[in-house]
């Protein structure tokens, strides 16, 4: 039978090699986006991810080496801004930029991965042993959420530029 520690450290394998596979998904997707601002958004992504795996890398060898689930001080991830990023470049593209065959599909794949890891986190908050393992993964799931809905946004921007001009902005039907 495993011991906490051998199932801690298994769950952050399981949670490296999906920030890797996310990271490895988004820097390609990147490279066939239709847009500067697609690209750009895609590699922030990566970004994200990437900055997620050298935590989890960091968390691995303190429970390996010492035993104990580290203190961990999660600073605002650089991705904080991926929001406010897809609503600037949004407001500069037109309405009629459409995208490449598959984007859509890449994105919704890229939702799906996000769900997955938000799922996985979750359920490790759920069996955290420590407060701080609890919240580690409560604050990581918070932040593949916020992935997720980013991509949704954007998702729902390439599939209709317009109607997603409508709904954000709430246009007045008054001219106001």
């Amino acid at each position: 039978m495993a011991t906490e520690q051998e199932k801690t450290l298994n769950a952050l394998r399981i949670a490296v090699k999906m920030e890797i596979d996310g990271k490895e998904y988004y820097l390609k997707t990147s490279q066939t986006s239709s847009s500067k601002m697609g690209e750009k958004l895609l590699r922030s992504m990566s970004q994200a991810e990437d900055a997620h795996r050298l935590k989890f890398i960091d968390i691995y060898s303190s429970i390996r080496d010492k035993k104990a689930w580290p203190k961990t001080a999660l600073k605002p991830a650089a991705h904080k801004n991926l929001t406010t990023l897809f609503a600037t470049a949004t407001k500069r593209m037109a309405t009629s930029t459409k995208p490449l065959e598959g984007e859509l599909d890449a994105v919704k794949i890229a939702m799906k991965m996000e769900n997955k890891t938000l799922d996985f986190y979750t359920s490790q908050a759920a069996k955290a042993t420590s407060e701080t393992e609890k919240n580690f993964y409560k604050t990581i799931a918070a932040e593949e959420r916020e992935h997720h809905m980013v991509l949704q946004n954007y998702y729902e921007f390439l599939k209709d530029p317009s109607g997603w001009y409508a709904k954000t902005e709430h246009p007045s039907l008054d001219g106001g």
